[in-house]
């Protein structure tokens, strides 16, 4: 396909799309008290119980996550690193590849940023959010507030094709051809290692992504995508028309969980997450993660914060103000899921992007709720929430994660795999991991629409 200057992205059979959020003032459900994705994930109970291949513990560490999105502030404290450097490895924009022609989809027209700069900075905030929901940092703010990221050892390459989506095909086939050295060939993987995750937190019907993120399983890379927040009734499909229609083993379509605040695993899902149609499954989404009311990195002057406005939190310094806020939809939940990759890669390096996907619905928690569960394929699923709630301990476990003390104390792959299948109970009988408690504080943000240039409209879930 040819594209030409100042084409719009909403053109013959390619739609792309930042998805819906509620509408200016309207609030997200689940109104009350802030959670971090890492706490009914168990994410972060296995970073502190489990460690990988590389006897670490599982929080990410040798593993990067591609995030295409506005951008990211790389000065935040959820990226700043303890020698002051920053734990994004890398920034390319495909705003270049807008600027002349191009043919097909050459990632060659893609071009450096600064590494450790604000790509974010007039773009809106939506893709630093996003980034700290994967793999922002552990910290305690100035109320006393814990926040963190999934996978917070993990890095970041950040595509930034701001609001308004430039060229998002470009920066698909660009992670395809630079995913195995993302920052060039000179350069260790112990400095900027290998991705082996996307996350994308936005909407798309193209029979180009359709095959790319098929190239990039088979090479070993999970795509992430949010799988909107237009709710739905199960009659029609409201599902991210991309991910949702394919069966690619890898390619991960995710729902919107509320864990109520409190970190249990027996939440709901939250009414604004697309269902599929119940009468075709190929419309279900794949699995859930949390993505009502996280808590995120933000900045009063990015646009998202400012449109959300509400609850903004101070630290971890105290020069630090209003550097985190709370937010909702499942632009959240595909990070998050995005870092709990991140951590499986961790436990099994070589693993294929079909094992993780077979880990993690394997093991996932079913959690209750209006729709039944049905076999589809080898895994219980329904049309709105999956396989269920994404497990990160028991994933982990059975692709051989070991406990810190002993291996001999390890749960059994198949006793892992028997738990999941045990319904909504709040506790996994093969880890023994009951929730954990609650993060303190509250508040929920509505995010407003953002609209744009031509004929594609930007909406941040």
């Amino acid at each position: 396909m040819t594209r030409r200057a100042g084409a719009s992205l909403a053109i013959a059979a390619v739609a792309v799309c930042l998805l819906p959020a509620a509408a200016a003032g309207q609030a997200m459900p689940g109104d009350g008290p802030h959670t971090s994705a890492s706490i009914s994930t168990r994410a972060r109970q296995a970073r502190v119980e489990l460690v990988g291949a590389d006897g670490h513990p599982l929080d990410g560490t040798g593993v990067s996550v591609a995030v295409v999105d506005t951008g990211v502030d790389a000065t935040h404290p959820s990226f700043r690193l303890g020698d002051g450097s920053t734990k994004v490895v890398r920034q390319v924009t495909t705003l270049t590849c807008a600027a002349e022609p191009l043919v097909g989809h050459d990632p060659s027209c893609v071009s450096d940023l600064d590494a450790g700069g604000d790509s974010d900075a007039g773009h809106g905030g939506h893709g630093t959010f996003a980034a700290s929901t994967a793999l922002g940092n552990e910290l305690e703010l100035v109320d006393g507030t814990h926040v963190d990221g999934v996978a917070p050892g993990a890095r970041l390459v950040m595509i930034v094709t701001t609001a308004t989506l430039v060229s998002v095909e470009t920066a698909f086939a660009w992670v395809l051809e630079h995913h195995a050295e993302p920052c060039g060939s000179g350069v260790a993987a112990s400095v900027c290692p290998p991705i082996r995750v996307v996350s994308a937190s936005w909407g798309a019907n193209s029979a180009y992504f359709d095959d790319v993120e098929r190239r990039l399983a088979a090479a070993g890379v999970v795509v992430a995508w949010a799988n909107g927040n237009q709710g739905g009734d199960g009659s029609t499909s409201a599902s991210n028309p991309t991910p949702a229609r394919d069966p690619t083993p890898g390619v991960l379509a995710v729902a919107s969980y509320d864990d109520k605040g409190t970190g249990t695993r027996d939440g709901e899902l939250s009414s604004t997450s697309a269902r599929g149609a119940v009468n075709d499954p190929t419309t279900w989404p794949d699995i859930s993660a949390p993505g009502v009311n996280i808590l995120g990195a933000c900045r009063p002057y990015h646009a998202v914060c400012e449109a959300v406005g509400t609850h903004p939190k101070d630290g971890p310094g105290p020069d630090d103000r209003a550097t985190f806020y709370v937010a909702s939809g499942s632009s959240w939940a595909a990070p998050a899921v995005a870092g709990v990759v991140a951590v499986l890669f961790q436990a099994r390096p070589n693993a294929t992007a079909a094992e993780i996907d077979d880990a993690l619905k394997a093991t996932a928690y079913r959690y209750g709720g209006p729709a039944a569960y049905a076999t589809r394929g080898s895994y219980p699923s329904s049309f709105d929430k999956g396989a269920g709630l994404i497990d990160a301990y028991a994933a982990a476990v059975l692709l051989g994660a070991k406990p810190v003390l002993t291996a001999a104390t390890a749960p059994r792959p198949a006793d892992v795999r028997a738990a999941a299948a045990q319904g909504a109970s709040g506790t996994h009988p093969a880890t023994g991991g009951a929730p954990l408690p609650p993060l303190a504080g509250g508040g929920v943000l509505a995010l407003a629409l953002l609209l744009l240039r031509g004929r594609a409209r930007v909406r941040p879930a």
